[in-house]
């Protein structure tokens, strides 16, 4: 059997619902390889590169600023689950102006996500608001600050349901990352310096994930169950209705990139971070090349 490290850079369902359903549903096994997931969340750079990693936004953005010859082999969805969550009386993104927003950092890919959203909205996210960068977790605590007022609004990722919890709090979703701007994002990578992508290891798990998409697809019982793990403060219900919302229409079935999507989404980054778009789309993601 053929061994691999594949890391994940982030929490929640964006990053790890269908490397957790291949594993659950014994894919990798039946693939032929041993994947030891790994936590690269706080990993630097050069070690995240000795893995194939979940984590395409912050591959791309390492080939575009420090020239890391990342490619994708995989991708679970063009639409990132991050929202803006706020408190009662905001209702809109331009309602934000002037306001505590607690938010990913500007390096990072959720925290560039959420620039160019909020730019899109016509705020600058430097000079408009009052930004608290915090790191990426389960968003417990701005949760909390959202209760005692600390902070007027979240960036927050898929550990929770935002809809049920703002539902819950009387809170306000105010934008879903995913309508607003799109990107491949999130799948298998790797680094050909150290893992070449046509090793067996790297196809199996390819293959692997693949199946899991099929089952995100085509069994929503069995996606919810495994995604209330996740979404351990939602009910049953609350978990469907958001894999009805933001997973089933959203994920892709067969691990493909839009292209088009892609050079959009790389120049829109390149921009925010004011670096050149020096990789095309089917350079960087080459998820029609790897066979299963």
């Amino acid at each position: 059997m053929h061994t691999i490290d594949l890391a994940y850079v982030g929490r929640g369902l964006h990053e790890e619902l269908a490397a957790y359903i291949a594993d659950q549903q014994d894919f990798y096994t039946d693939e032929g390889v041993h994947v030891a997931l790994r936590d690269g969340c706080t990993w630097d750079d050069e070690r995240l590169r000795r893995c194939a990693t979940i984590g395409l936004g912050r591959a791309l953005l390492s080939r575009l600023a420090n020239g890391t010859p990342w490619v994708a082999l995989s991708v679970n969805t063009h639409r990132p689950l991050f929202w803006f969550l706020a408190r009662p009386g905001l209702t809109s993104l331009s309602d934000l102006a002037g306001r505590r927003l607690a938010v990913h950092a500007p390096h990072t890919a959720p925290g560039v996500f959420a620039r160019i959203v909020l730019q899109k909205a016509g705020l600058d996210p430097d000079r408009d608001l009052q930004t608290v960068v915090r790191s990426p977790g389960d968003y417990g605590m701005d949760l909390r600050h959202l209760a005692d007022g600390s902070i007027d609004a979240a960036y927050v990722g898929s550990t929770m349901a935002p809809e049920a919890v703002a539902a819950e709090h009387g809170w306000n979703v105010l934008a879903w990352v995913g309508d607003h701007f799109r990107i491949p994002t999130v799948g298998v990578a790797v680094d050909p310096t150290f893992i070449s992508p046509d090793a067996p290891a790297v196809r199996a798990v390819v293959r692997a994930h693949r199946r899991a998409l099929r089952v995100i697809h085509d069994d929503p019982d069995t996606t919810v169950r495994h995604m209330q793990t996740f979404l351990g403060g939602q009910t049953a219900q609350e978990a469907r209705a958001h894999y009805d919302t933001f997973i089933a229409p959203y994920f892709t079935t067969d691990g493909q990139a839009d292209l088009t999507v892609g050079d959009e989404a790389i120049a829109a980054v390149a921009a925010e971070r004011g670096v050149a778009a020096g990789v095309t789309a089917a350079e960087f993601y080459r998820t029609g090349t790897t066979t299963p």
